[in-house]
């Protein structure tokens, strides 16, 4: 039997034995491992098929309050793995009607549409992650950047090599001189790995019937469709997409844009395969040149696709195959040469003796390690701090440089540039640099 004690009575027996007792935290309470609902992000993911679907996997530890993508087939695994998420096929009624329930958002669509999708959530005040490249055009980087400044919310762009470790001790490596001045870099990758240098398909296609052509289409001029564009093939199409280098170079050439300071170079030279109008050519060379900065020399980027590799390292042993990999990168220094992936995994220097004595007596790590490129954003939302990858301070930039290769690229010619203040001197087609939107697609 139980007999009822007044509240009053039986917390005045307790202070007067001397008791303390303390309210349990819930997450104590919950068990280990569990968060409570509101240390939760509420997130709205646009684009959830594809890498979408990688997008979406990575935000899970936090709630998925909305799915959206025009295409249902490609989204199924992302619809099934989150039943309770609401589903929207237009982000635009997605972002009006849940502005009040999001905190933040995910863009993982197709280049030509990220600044439309990531503009309109930043306006709202929200979160925001984009896949790379940033953006498809110039001006478009340069006001997602201005746009997030103004919002001072988190940002991140989704090249997630930034994040690793790699590329955080290739920077190390580097400001400890284990290979010396750094006078040249270059990157070379198998892409384009979807058709380029072709022109536009004649022949009539049905519009899958999970698909929303018009939603897709999205900004871009009005066209029928045809599998040549979508689901895959959409990058090596100037309307949509950014060739082998928007897909690559926001990856490779994040490590030296960050470590050596790049920003703008003052001149970029290209070479390509014949030209075709509306797509990317099949293979690419281009170089950057970027004066000395500080104590920086003057610095050449070289940029190689469509299977083009850099001459082999004059200190790498006989018999080491060289390129070690389909894709990667390649530092020059004056007292050695340093060798890692597209995302900066797996760097070393390419004399073997010296990266032995380089892993017996490696310098300090100076800069923090993260846990990926998710969990910094999440981090940075809730607590107000920064991205590694921000719009503002590195993705934005970081983009604005890729996509001069590109302008260089489709003009055919050599592109002067003032270094300072990112002003081309040479006269380019300005839909090159800022495109028109169809009516409706416009923030």
């Amino acid at each position: 039997m139980s007999s009822t004690i007044p509240r009053r009575t039986f917390v005045g027996e307790l202070a007067a034995a001397g008791a303390v007792f303390h309210i349990v935290p819930r997450h104590i309470l919950g068990g280990p491992g569990y968060r409570p609902p509101s240390d939760k992000l509420n997130v709205a993911c646009i684009g959830v098929g594809g890498m979408g679907g990688s997008d979406v996997r990575g935000m899970s530890q936090e709630n998925i309050y909305a799915l959206c993508d025009v295409d249902d087939g490609r989204a199924a695994r992302s619809y099934t793995s989150h039943p309770n998420a609401k589903r929207y096929k237009d982000f635009r009624v997605m972002l009006e009607r849940e502005a009040d329930n999001i905190d933040a958002v995910t863009v993982s669509t197709p280049d030509h549409t990220h600044y439309l999708a990531a503009m309109m959530a930043l306006r709202l005040g929200k979160h925001v992650y984009c896949q790379k490249p940033l953006t498809r055009t110039i001006w478009e980087a340069q006001q997602l950047a201005s746009a997030a400044r103004d919002a001072a919310v988190a940002t991140q762009m989704g090249n997630q090599g930034h994040s690793w470790e790699g590329t955080r001790q290739i920077r190390e490596w580097v400001e400890a001189g284990w290979i010396g001045t750094v006078r040249e870099v270059h990157y070379w990758t198998n892409r384009p790995i979807w058709p380029q240098a072709i022109e536009r398909p004649l022949d009539a296609h049905h519009v899958p019937r999970h698909l929303d052509w018009d939603l897709w289409l999205g900004p871009a001029p009005e066209r029928p469709y045809h599998p040549a564009y979508a689901p895959f093939s959409w990058r090596g199409w100037w309307d949509f997409g950014t060739g082998a280098l928007g897909d690559i170079a926001c990856h490779s050439m994040d490590a030296a844009f960050w470590a050596l300071g790049l920003g703008y170079p003052s001149r970029v030279e290209p070479e390509s395969t014949p030209l075709f109008e509306e797509t990317a050519p099949a293979a690419s060379r281009i170089v950057y040149h970027f004066p000395a900065e500080g104590n920086r020399p003057e610095l050449r980027v070289v940029w190689r696709d469509g299977n083009l590799t850099p001459p082999r390292p004059v200190d790498l042993a006989a018999g080491r195959r060289w390129p070690p990999d389909t894709s990667g990168q390649l530092w020059v220094g004056d007292e050695g040469t340093l060798v890692a992936g597209i995302y900066g995994e797996d760097p070393r220097l390419t004399n073997e003796t010296r990266h032995a004595e380089l892993l017996a007596n490696p310098p300090d790590q100076v800069y923090p390690r993260t846990e990926g490129v998710y969990e910094e954003w999440i981090a940075a939302c809730k607590s107000g701090g920064r991205a590694g990858s921000d719009f503002v301070t590195h993705s934005g930039p970081l983009t604005e440089m890729v996509l001069l290769g590109n302008l260089a690229l489709r003009t055919a010619q050599v592109l002067e540039i003032d270094p300072q203040s990112g002003v081309i001197t040479t006269t380019v087609p300005s839909e090159y640099i800022r495109s028109e939107y169809r009516v409706g697609w416009s923030v």
